[in-house]
């Protein structure tokens, strides 16, 4: 019997062991499943009356914290549903007499399922139930650091988008305004209603306009104080996101330059003197009308922009320039010319074959540009060469004088003298490559006669500048000869000596009074002169 039992009892504790073995078997082929209840997320409900926020969930609190700026929770929250909710507006003021009213958001490009909102009059107070299908039976859960970590995010991005110095927007697919910033709202006036709400929809102050193609635009042309801004577009999935930046600045100096550029063409336009501007690759830029009646080139080859070569090419051609030996030798010139010209200041005169001269200036421009300046300098070339010429003549006219003629400016130095002058003291002035001096023409003519008391009232008539008289005096050379001096005041302070050796007539005068000289030494000097006559 013993022996039964405890067979029996060893079947059992098989069984029992397979049993569990089986149990634990099937339990671990089944995956595990959390047993505990997950939390239900709570709705963004709103309770208001009339426009005063009565209460509101935590989700919606966040929600209106999270929401764009207003002076009361309502107009905050408008200004988050109006864009999302057509007609969001216009079905609120009838809530009253319908009692409830769902809306619908705009779907969405992608396909997920959109907001929906539930308004309910409870009593004259108005609920209001914001659900996110996408929310509901998600479980989705966010730890505090988490969500604080994207509230700081946010409230950055939208102290940096309020405080920008730029108007921004967004626009919708229609092309309403559905976004925008501070300096947009308090540009368009959107926060000046009297109750603080945000007027909605948000007034358009810009046309619209392609997207990737910025242009300029002016706010109130017609006011003292026009505002200029330059417009940018970005393309989005859903609309534009728009910019404009304050052009203000930017218009002014293109208004300064522009009549900057005004002025100079009016001045080029009157100036005698032809003007070409090359850039840097030497590509014509600017030209006066003076540059078309010099050089004889057409109006419509210099509008083309020639480059400076094709230019020069031009007025060979024409014969506006000096006729060179051979192309290649002028091709030569050429290359050093704008070399010289792009270097510094480089100026050249051509002597044309129609008989007049270019004066050629070359002057470098920042950036590598070249401006040239041709000037018709014949009538100058012309008058100095008549001028010269009659110097030559007044030259020969003294030259063929018998009296030696010596002429002393103001400040005693000597302009002229003739042959006659330098055979008869030895020294041709015109050879000496000094100054020549008053102070030192008396020494020569001193050291080659005999002594005299004369020179010293040449030296004081040279520098007197007041009324003078003209004199004359006769002085004895080393080899005993007779030589007749007169002294001739001219105009200006200058003074011409002449001297004529014995056989002329020369009427001796008194001497003049020295400057600062004692009467008594007058006297001698003039009694030694009448006496040497």
């Amino acid at each position: 019997m013993l022996a039964l039992i405890i067979a029996a009892t060893s079947v059992g504790s098989s069984w029992v062991a397979l049993l569990l073995i089986s149990l634990r078997r099937d339990r671990a082929e089944v995956p595990l499943r959390v047993t505990a209840a997950q939390p239900a997320l709570e709705q963004a409900v709103f309770l208001f009356d009339n426009e005063l926020l009565v209460d509101a969930t935590q989700p919606a609190r966040a929600l209106l914290d999270a929401a764009p700026m207003g002076d009361s929770d309502w107009a905050r929250l408008s200004a988050f549903l109006a864009p999302r909710f057509e007609g969001f507006g216009a079905a609120l003021s009838g809530l009253a007499e319908g009692g409830r009213v769902e809306l619908a958001a705009r779907p969405r490009a992608d396909g997920e399922a959109c907001l929906r909102l539930l308004a309910e009059d409870l009593g004259g107070l108005a609920r209001l139930t914001l659900i996110d299908p996408e929310a509901e039976g998600s479980g989705v859960l966010v730890d505090g650091l988490s969500q604080r970590a994207l509230e700081d995010e946010v409230e950055q991005l939208r102290a940096v988008a309020d405080r920008a110095p730029v108007l921004a927007w967004r626009e919708n697919a229609a092309g309403g305004v559905i976004w925008a910033n501070r300096g947009y709202m308090l540009r368009t006036d959107a926060l000046a209603a009297e109750d603080g709400a945000l007027v909605w929809p948000l007034p358009r102050l810009f046309e619209a306009m392609a997207a990737g193609a910025p242009r300029r635009h002016c706010l109130g042309a017609d006011s003292d104080r026009p505002a200029w801004f330059d417009l940018h577009s970005v393309p989005l999935d859903e609309g534009a996101l728009c910019f404009a930046l304050p052009a203000d600045a930017a218009v002014r100096a293109e208004r300064a330059l522009r009549d900057f550029v005004q002025t100079l063409t009016k001045t080029f336009a009157d100036l005698p003197i032809g003007l070409a501007i090359f850039d840097r690759q030497r590509q014509l830029q600017l030209f006066n009308p003076a540059l078309i009646d010099l050089t004889q080139l057409g109006a419509e080859f210099l509008s083309a922009r020639p480059t400076l070569y094709a230019m020069l090419d031009r007025l060979r051609e024409a014969r506006m320039m000096p006729e060179p030996k051979d192309y290649r030798s002028w091709r030569q010139q050429m290359t050093a010319l704008e070399q010289a010209a792009a270097a510094g200041h480089h100026a050249e005169t051509w002597e044309l074959p129609g008989g007049q001269t270019y004066r050629v200036t070359g002057r470098p421009h920042p950036d590598g540009a070249v401006a040239f300046l041709f000037e018709d300098i014949s009538s100058e070339v012309s008058l100095t060469r008549r001028f010269r010429a009659e110097l030559e003549l007044g030259q020969e006219v003294l030259d063929a004088i018998d009296e030696a003629v010596a002429v002393f400016l103001p400040s005693g130095e000597l302009a002229t003298s003739n042959v006659a002058y330098a055979r008869l003291w030895g020294v041709d002035p015109a050879a000496t490559l000094g100054r020549v001096t008053l102070l030192d023409s008396v020494r020569l003519w001193q050291a080659q006669v005999q002594p005299s008391p004369i020179w010293s009232a040449v030296r004081a008539f040279g520098s007197q500048i007041d009324a003078r008289a003209e004199w004359a005096a006769e002085v004895r050379l080393l080899d005993g000869q007779r030589l007749g001096c007169r002294f001739v005041p001219l105009a200006a302070g200058a003074m011409l000596a002449g001297f004529r050796r014995a056989g002329a007539s020369v009427e001796a005068t008194a001497l003049p009074r020295p400057v600062h000289a004692p009467a008594t030494r007058h006297d001698a000097v003039a009694t030694v002169t009448q006496a040497a006559g």
